[in-house]
Order: structure tokens, then C-alpha cells, then sequence
């Protein structure tokens, strides 16, 4: 099949592309320069297209140029933090950008089409309240959250008016290779691989570490997005998750291991986020039962591949 990709040079984006290649299907990337964290593998059934979430016309011409059976979103601005510093920018580009894509897909045909979003739209919640599901109230705490709750909205409502088989995936936490720093495990693993390689003294500033979150291994996220394109029902939102939480100290706790280095940990109150929820998880139990997917790559595995990669990367 022909598969257009929006986000192909990000974390996800880059295993999807990878997997949707090995599956033998013709992918056409978009790229924005300016933007893209990485450079395109080279890959005969692998194609580059330049265009902008924020151009609707680019974005048509694209997708009329790649005349995809499947369409997978993954691009947008994907910092939370960052969303505080541009609003306006991160509004236009995860929920504008969407709007943009949608219109652009509509345009060439309505083919079948994932958004991907993210579980950051829950915000703080309560014991109560877990484990999240596809139902539970969506209460974002920064402007980032709010983004990708308006992306997922567009969903349901281009599949009621226009018919358009779009399936909205709310990811939680992902990890593994490739990732770039700004996010708990490439930060503690580059830090960590660096210690080992004797490139930085042997400490480490962390901030709240008894937070637990639900972790899963980005290859079995990706394997989910297509997993989705093939069973999802349009007009529907699935979470793709573990349903275990882990607490941030366990997967520090795991890489020292692994990397098999003395560590002083420093905590650094500049570092600890009051807004941050204490527990957050969810259930897939929606997903396993529309697609059959479930999580194959055991925790400590991911946490040992991004180790490595970063090992790796600083060599």
C-alpha cells in the first residue's frame, strides 16, 4: 500500500516508517526542514516531501503527490513545557496543523486516517479515576494538553460530516531508541551513557523521582498505530498504554543498573514540578479488544536499547 506520514523524522515516527518498510508498503514522508529532528533513512520504497503542517495548500499537493491509502499524523510541536513559552504557536501547529491535514486528506479522497495525539490531555486526576480509559473527562494542565484535545475532537466530527475514516490514538509515555533529550528517559540515559564513557562526573541533578507513569516501548506504540489503521472504527479515540505504572526512581534505578556505574544522585529543587501528578495510568483494554494489540517489549528492554543508543551516539 501507499502510506503518507506526517512526523516520519520524529521518535514514533521514525520506528513507524521503519516498520511500514519491512511490512513492503511505499511510504512518502513529509518533511519540513526547518523542523525535522533527524534525516530520512535511505530506502528505495521511501520517499521525501516537502511541505507544512501550517500551508493548507502545501499540504494538499502533498498528499494529491503521495495519493495514499493510509495517512498517519505524527508531526506537531510535542514539548509540554514549550507550549508555555508559545502558546499560539503550539495552537497552530497540533490543532491548526491537524485542521490543515484533515482538509488536505478530505481533498484528495478520504483514505484512512490515524491522528495521534496524547494522554497529557488528562491532567491531574485522582486515584478514583484510575485507570484512565477512552471515557475518563479530559482536564489538560498547559497548552500543549489543550492542542491535542481540540486535534482529537476534529475526529469524530470529520467522520460525521464528512465521512472521513479517521481514528484518533492517545499514546501515553513512550520509549526506546531514537529519542531526543527533553523527556525523563533520553535525559537520564544520555547523562548516564556519558558517566560511563568518563565524559561527565559521576552526578546527576534529578527532580521528582516518586512520580509513576505508564511507560511503553515506542516499537510496540508504532506497531499499535498500524494496528489501528487496519481495525480501528472511524470516529473513535483508543489509549495505547501499558496499564502499569512505574515510578520515575525505578527507571533511574534501572539504567545505573545497566549501565553498571556508581551514580551520586542530587536532587535539585529548581527541578521539581508541583503540578506534576502523582499517578498517572491507563487501560488499553479498548485497543486489545478492536485490534487484538498488545505489548510484546518488556520494560527493561526499552530502557536497555535507549541506553545503548546513547552509548552509541556519544562514542
Amino acid at each position: 500500500m501507499r502510506i503518507f506520514v506526517t512526523g516520519a523524522t520524529g521518535f514514533a515516527g521514525s520506528h513507524l516508517v521503519q516498520m511500514l518498510l519491512a511490512g513492503g508498503h511505499e511510504v512518502f514522508a513529509l518533511v519540513h526542514a526547518s523542523t525535522s529532528h533527524q534525516k530520512l533513512m535511505t530506502h528505495p520504497q521511501l520517499h521525501e516531501i516537502a511541505g507544512n503542517l501550517l500551508a493548507p495548500e502545501s499540504l494538499k499537493t502533498a498528499v494529491a503527490q503521495a495519493k495514499p491509502d493510509i495517512v498517519y499524523h505524527l508531526a506537531g510541536q510535542a514539548y509540554p513545557a514549550r507550549s508555555w513559552q508559545d502558546p499560539a504557536q503550539t495552537f497552530a501547529i497540533n490543532t491548526g496543523g491537524t485542521a490543515n491535514l484533515l482538509e488536505a486528506v478530505i481533498a484528495y479522497g478520504r483514505p484512512r486516517t490515524i491522528v495521534v495525539t496524547s494522554a497529557e490531555i488528562y491532567g491531574l486526576v485522582t486515584a478514583r479515576q484510575l485507570p484512565l480509559t477512552e471515557r475518563s473527562a479530559p482536564a489538560p494542565r498547559h497548552p500543549y494538553g489543550v492542542s491535542k484535545v481540540a486535534a482529537g475532537q476534529l475526529v469524530p466530527l470529520y467522520w460525521e460530516r464528512y465521512r472521513l475514516p479517521a481514528v484518533e490514538a492517545r499514546p501515553f509515555n513512550h520509549i526506546g531508541p531514537n529519542q531526543a533529550t527533553g523527556f525523563v528517559v533520553p535525559d537520564f540515559a544520555s547523562q548516564i551513557a556519558a558517566i560511563k564513557l568518563g565524559q561527565r562526573p559521576a552526578t546527576m541533578q534529578v527532580g521528582n523521582l516518586n512520580a509513576q507513569r505508564d511507560f511503553s516501548d515506542v516499537r510496540d506504540v508504532a506497531r499499535a498505530y498500524m494496528a489501528l489503521a487496519e481495525k480501528g472504527q472511524p470516529g473513535e479515540a483508543y489509549l495505547i498504554c501499558s496499564g502499569q505504572p512505574v515510578s520515575i526512581h525505578y527507571l533511574l534505578q534501572v539504567l545505573i543498573e545497566l549501565a553498571g556505574v556508581t551514580v551520586n544522585v542530587e536532587y535539585d529543587p529548581a527541578r521539581m514540578r508541583p503540578a506534576d501528578v502523582p499517578i498517572l495510568y491507563g487501560s488499553a483494554a479498548k485497543l486489545q479488544k478492536h485490534t487484538g494489540w498488545r505489548p510484546e517489549i518488556h520494560l527493561r528492554q526499552s530502557l536497555a536499547d535507549a541506553l545503548d543508543d546513547w552509548l552509541h551516539r556519544l562514542q
